[in-house]
């Protein structure tokens, strides 16, 4: 194996959407960094059932659904 190609594998910590913080390895940042999730498998519905419905943060749902209100959406 080639010496010095492969990146850097640390432990960081992960914010989850319900502010709770689990500790990983990752080639992220650097040693001790903080990667905040906007979404998680505790809250998306892939992983959730379809039980929870996403925050539109950005409006695009909003705009999209605006847009097109007379297409029957």
């Amino acid at each position: 194996m080639k010496k010095d190609i492969h990146p850097d594998y640390h432990t960081i910590d992960v914010k989850m959407t319900d502010g709770s913080i689990v500790k990983m390895r990752s080639t992220y940042g650097a040693e001790g960094d903080t990667l905040s999730l906007d979404i998680d498998p505790s809250a998306h519905p892939a992983w959730t059932g379809g039980n929870h419905r996403l925050m539109d943060t950005g409006g695009r749902v909003s705009r999209f659904k605006k847009k097109y209100e007379g297409l029957g959406f």
